[in-house]
């Protein structure tokens, strides 16, 4: 039987229009830094700016190192990457942003929200692994999501972008 793949989702709504928050999302290098608290190191490998099929590195403040690749890169609705190279204990990984405007109390901005996917290597460690990773990257993804919100009200990071 085939068991589902395990994700984590975590969602914010951010008063900025979905332009905006999308570049928020796709910031890079020192900018990225200031905001993202995963986040050690992160740079284009092979193009200027992301794009689909572009590729990025990104090392953790603690623990893995990543090469990914964009899937989908569509401005300003959404963004898709998976793992090329990584942790061991990752068969597969991707990731994903949505933006879609929405309305609250009168201001317009952007319902944001952010997707991990996975499996577990190896896969019959997965009824241990999965729930453990839940907890783990869900715990990372929704720290991150509030990050980006604050990014997102930030007179450094929205003059940046």
């Amino acid at each position: 039987m085939l068991r589902p793949m395990p994700q984590v989702v975590a969602e914010a709504w951010v008063p900025v229009l979905p332009g905006t928050a999308f570049a928020v999302s796709q910031t890079t290098g020192e900018l990225r830094l200031t905001w993202d608290p995963f986040i050690r190191h992160q740079h284009l490998i092979d193009a200027e700016r992301p794009g689909k099929d572009v590729r990025t590195l990104t090392r953790a403040r603690i623990g893995p190192t990543m090469i990914s690749r964009y899937v989908s890169y569509r401005p300003p609705t959404s963004v898709g990457m998976t793992m090329e190279k990584g942790p061991w204990f990752f068969a597969t990984f991707g990731g994903g942003w949505r933006f879609t405007p929405e309305e609250r109390d009168g201001v317009e901005g952007t319902r944001a929200v952010w997707k991990y996917t996975w499996s577990a290597r190896p896969a019959w460690l997965s009824p241990v692994a999965d729930p453990i990773g839940r907890w783990l990257l869900g715990r990372e993804i929704r720290a991150r999501i509030a990050a980006f919100a604050r990014a997102c009200e930030s007179p450094d990071v929205l003059g940046a972008v």
